[in-house]
């Protein structure tokens, strides 16, 4: 390797320091951004990076960890022995059928298409099933992969410019629905595909919903990929939302709450970067939209409604690592009131960062196990709750050391 190469931090041997600094600068993160994510100091974070502080404790990896969102703790470590997968879930077993729908170019001409008002059908159905399902990756993992083959073959066997219009705004929903299914597992480049596609295939559509969901998804991807990312985000959101402006005050239903589910992206975004005045601004910009949808009403795809807004406020506090606020805004939403089971169990996971933000660790556990009871699947590829239960298991009261690690065990970090 070059002198002046940067050091690769996934071989054999560098220093856990080296390792640490290279890691952050890959992802745009600078020690005061680490530091402050962390609980430590800048000059903290460069005395581990230089050398001068060895390998912190176990507790203090992991919330570095969470902070640069490693795929596994290994690859902070640089210890082959410690494989702990953190946002990155496992692979699910219906994930080569799908790679391979997805992957596949449909040009068999013995195959007919099935009518767009038919496909739309089922990929309403798909999304209830997902809501309702507590195992919600293997549902929707049993129905993407004719979905994704049936949708492709509705646009290339369109007739008229009308029908194939309407047949890309269904494939670009039906990338939505596998992005869903997708996320955090070990295939970022499918990830990526499948949002790019769904993109492209909302622009041919011209449908605005159409556009607004997959504008969505492709913001969140950004703003995974670390702060590097965050102004493409912002970029993704608020050019389509000056896009869906106009058509709002004759807009259904479906465009408000998309439009309302972007502005909340941008709230999110800005208090991952600590802007809380931006953050809550457009929190507040984003529930004002919610109220103009009808009672009861929620969105499939972003999950936007007035019920959601409750737990969007405990998103924007904890990612702003604000511990009381966090707290005080748990409390106040109404968890019951998420009509899905995976997204009140990513709310349940909010709340316990929220919680132990605050220094109330019992309390984040009884949130998680409620997550758990809520959406297994959901705690099982969530990054947050996996770093939060494995501190916890290495707690000094037995007590909640027990807890955490029956957690454990039951969403597979530990052996039985």
């Amino acid at each position: 390797m070059p002198r002046d190469a940067t050091p690769d931090p996934y071989a054999e041997p560098i220093q856990f320091g080296t390792r640490l600094q290279v890691l952050r600068t890959r992802r745009g993160m600078s020690r005061v951004v680490l530091g402050g994510l962390i609980g430590r100091s800048p000059s903290w974070v460069k005395a581990v990076e230089s050398g001068r502080l060895h390998m912190p404790k176990p507790h203090t990896l992991l919330r570095i960890a969470e902070a640069l969102r490693v795929r596994d703790l290994a690859e902070l470590t640089g210890d082959q022995g410690t494989h702990i997968s953190l946002f990155i879930g496992p692979g699910h077993e219906r994930l080569p059928a799908v790679r391979a729908a997805v992957d596949a170019f449909p040009l068999a001409a013995d195959l007919q298409a099935p009518p767009t008002a038919h496909l739309r059908a089922r990929l309403g159905r798909a999304w209830q099933a997902r809501h309702s399902a507590a195992n919600h990756r293997d549902v929707i993992g049993s129905l993407l992969p004719d979905l994704i083959r049936d949708a492709q073959l509705a646009v290339r066997q369109a007739n008229t410019a009308t029908e194939r219009r309407a047949a890309q705004a269904v494939l670009s929903e039906v990338y939505a629905l596998a992005q869903f299914f997708i996320a955090y597992q070990p295939d970022a480049s499918l990830l990526w595909r499948v949002a790019e596609r769904g993109m492209v295939a909302a622009q041919e559509s011209e449908d605005p919903h159409a556009i607004g969901a997959a504008a969505w998804l492709a913001a969140q991807a950004h703003r995974d990929s670390g702060p590097a990312h965050y102004d493409a985000a912002d970029t993704v959101t608020l050019e389509t939302l000056e896009f869906l402006q106009p058509l709002l005050p004759d807009a259904g239903p479906e465009v408000l709450a998309i439009a309302g589910a972007l502005r909340f992206e941008a709230a999110y975004t800005s208090a991952r970067r600590g802007d809380a005045g931006a953050a809550w601004g457009q929190w507040d910009i984003a529930r004002d939209m919610s109220k103009a949808l009808p009672e009861g009403y929620y969105h499939p795809i972003t999950s936007f409604s007035r019920a959601i807004m409750g737990a969007h406020a405990v998103t924007v506090a904890v990612e702003l690592r604000a511990g009381g606020e966090s707290v005080r805004q748990a409390t106040a939403a109404d968890a019951t009131s998420i009509p899905s089971r995976p997204r009140r169990a990513r709310h349940r996971i909010e709340e316990a960062r929220g919680y132990q933000l605050d220094g109330q660790p019992d309390t984040a556990l009884s949130a998680l196990e409620k997550a758990f009871e809520a959406a297994p699947e959901t705690i099982r590829y969530n990054g947050y709750a996996k770093r939060i239960v494995l501190e916890e298991s290495e707690s000094r009261s037995s007590g909640r050391r027990h807890r955490a690690s029956e957690l454990a065990v039951r969403i597979g970090l530990l052996a039985a």
